[in-house]
């Protein structure tokens, strides 16, 4: 029978709430989490994980429809979408036992029920009331709602990664990393993709040129990519759905098989009773200190996508929840840093990013070298027959070191470490320009995007 008390209580069971159990447990403290869902979380089971197998079948499509620059004929390639996603679920099913043992042998005790909060140290699980020294939010995230006649008709990326049959036309509300991602695998599998974007442009925190690149290559395989959009409803229409939206100061209707809501992901904390628990809410978010404590309850911490201030990305959920363990062992010793995390945009081709922005970076008022190149036509990229190559590359004219880094195709979502690890260990573009890189390689290429 589970204690009714813990040095550690974690809510939710995903890469954050892993990562709070490792210093924990190597210091000796008792730790529970509380998981009412699949052990793993969003990543592994419904996002990152999963999408990455549809996300390497557009690849395979990609190859094929290439294929003819490399003087290879081949016939019209044709998705069986139902099959994609049983081999999806086949490669992910194991993966929550999986989890669950790793607790058992780390000897955190996993309570399958979802927690809210009856008191600043305690929380109900189910029908018990549960204390703790320590108590984490790793409760992760879900689809950001959205206030519209019909919004109930739409689908999630829930949805995509287990519907087995694949529609004819898709409309995403909202142009998202999601959105940009599983519109990619579509188009590439026959389905006619819509984005409607409310913004004036797609992917605000991202470098406006590497975003232009990817919109650009988004309509060259068919996806209508519309900005500054108001939808206005989605409703049914013989057995399909109508979706009325303004642009360009008209109304116009569209119908699909499937509207997705593509318009992002909001922490997951609304039902926390975190009122109970004296966790302040400020515009609608916990309101934290520099350690991720609770602003209002420092025994509180949060991490991973339930902050919904630092970018959702499973990697940084398991980093903060490291550094929260470490911070419940030893004290308010160590803060986040983000400054050089590496992010992808997985369409095909990819997005990569890592550091400041050109925007960003100009805004600090330092002077900087900005390197932009259209690497289509460099004999790497005409010998691979890439359909799209190019890099950004931004350093701080007073030192040489790396501000940011933005790539798109040219193997970017492996390229862009490099910069990573050169910006993490103050490594300078003359350093890299004077490494010696294998030949003929995309590495090789580096040298010259500086």
């Amino acid at each position: 029978m589970p204690s009714d008390k813990y040095d550690v209580l974690i809510l939710g069971g995903g890469n954050a709430g892993m990562g709070v159990t490792v210093e924990t447990r190597k210091a000796g403290m008792s730790v529970a989490m509380a998981e009412d869902r699949d052990l793993g979380g969003t990543c592994p089971n419904r996002g990152c994980t999963p999408k990455k197998i549809l996300v390497a079948a557009g690849h395979a499509l990609d190859e094929i429809e290439r294929a003819s620059g490399h003087c290879i004929s081949v016939g019209k390639s044709r998705l069986d979408w139902a099959s994609l996603v049983d081999r999806e679920k086949r490669m992910i099913g194991h993966l929550p036992a999986s989890f669950a043992r790793l607790m058992a042998d780390r000897g955190v005790e996993v309570l399958r029920e979802r927690a809210v909060f009856a008191g600043p140290n305690a929380v109900r699980v189910g029908t018990r009331t549960v204390e703790a020294k320590s108590i984490v939010i790793a409760t992760g995230s879900k689809p950001r709602k959205l206030p519209l006649p019909g919004a109930e008709h739409m689908i999630t990326s829930d949805d995509i990664l287990s519907e087995r049959q694949q529609p004819r036309d898709v409309v995403f509300v909202g142009g998202g990393v999601i959105a940009f991602e599983l519109g990619h695998v579509y188009a590439r599998a026959g389905t006619k993709v819509t984005m409607l974007e409310i913004l004036p442009r797609f992917l605000p925190a991202l470098d406006e040129d590497a975003v232009a690149q990817i919109v650009r290559e988004s309509a060259r395989i068919g996806i209508d990519c519309k900005t500054k959009v108001k939808v206005k409803s989605i409703e049914p229409r013989d057995s399909r759905l109508a979706v009325t939206f303004e642009h360009d100061g008209a109304e116009h209707t569209m119908q699909a098989d499937r509207v997705v809501n593509g318009a992002g992901r909001v922490a997951d904390v609304d039902t926390l009773n975190l009122e109970a628990g004296n966790v302040r809410l400020r515009d609608g978010r916990i309101e934290l200190d520099e350690y991720m404590r609770s602003a209002s309850n420092p025994a509180v911490h949060v991490c991973g996508d339930a902050l919904w201030t630092s970018p959702q990305l499973s990697p940084i959920a398991t980093y903060e929840g490291r550094i929260v363990g470490r911070n419940i062992v030893e004290g308010p010793v160590q803060k986040p840093d983000y400054g050089c995390i590496p992010s992808c945009v997985f369409t095909v081709p990819a997005l990569a990013s890592v550091g400041l922005t050109e925007a960003k970076a100009r805004e600090g008022g330092r002077k900087i070298k900005v390197e932009t190149n259209d690497m289509s036509d460099w004999l790497s990229s005409r010998t691979y027959n890439e359909s799209a190559a190019w890099a950004k590359v931004i350093v701080d004219e007073s030192n040489g070191r790396i501000l940011g880094a933005h790539m798109v195709g040219h193997a970017a979502e492996e390229l862009i470490h490099i910069f990573a690890f050169a910006m993490k260990f103050g490594i300078t573009a003359t350093d890299i320009r004077e490494t010696i890189y294998a030949f003929p390689t995309f590495s090789n290429d580096i040298k010259s995007m500086l």
